[in-house]
């Protein structure tokens, strides 16, 4: 069986370790637990490896965060990987920093990434694990804040967040998302 995991962020180094990046970070600390890399492939910096049987496939959008569904659309079809088994990491404003919460389907809540992943995939039906990076930000901040770098005390927590995030993800894969979402999910 084939899973597709899609790691939302931005490409280029001043993106690299900024809270709308945490896709990528996880996927890319994902990639490391699992000694496989990430080779520049179409609309997509991708990766696969197999767990419990599944056939992973990891991938990190180049379209920039406002077209992730681009990217999404072309791996789906590419792979031919069915829509109920593709899961986006995502980072959420709405939860407190380091909150992970797996959802089946939702609104974009206005995140321009979900919103062209609904827009090329035909609507809000599909898997999101959003990664909470807070709302610390003083009113008309929010770009900056979202585009800004993780504090020290984000940082030094990370990889526990993220290491949840990926036993997340092989639930996801594995025991399926209901499962996954009682057994996580606060």
């Amino acid at each position: 069986m084939k899973y597709l995991i899609v790691g939302l962020g931005n490409i280029g180094p001043e993106y690299e370790l900024t809270r709308h990046n945490i896709g990528f970070l996880t996927l890319d600390r994902l990639a490391d637990a699992k000694g496989v890399e990430f080779k520049s492939d179409r609309l997509a910096f991708k990766t696969e490896y197999k767990f419990k049987g599944r056939h992973i496939h990891l991938i990190k959008p180049t379209t920039y965060m406002n077209l992730s569904g681009k990217a999404m659309r072309h791996w789906m079809n590419e792979l031919k990987v069915p829509k109920e088994n593709v899961l986006v990491i995502v980072d959420d404003l709405a939860l407190p920093f380091g909150k992970l919460r797996m959802r089946a389907k939702g609104s974009s809540a206005g995140h321009n990434g979900l919103k062209n992943i609904e827009e090329l995939t035909g609507g809000q039906n599909y898997a999101r694990l959003k990664f909470g990076i807070g709302d610390e930000f003083s009113k008309g901040k929010q770009v900056d804040y979202v585009l800004g770098k993780f504090s020290e005390g984000e940082f030094a927590e990370l990889p526990i967040v993220m290491d949840r995030a990926i036993e997340m993800i092989h639930g996801f894969c594995s025991i399926g998302i209901g499962r996954t979402m009682n057994q996580y999910n606060d």
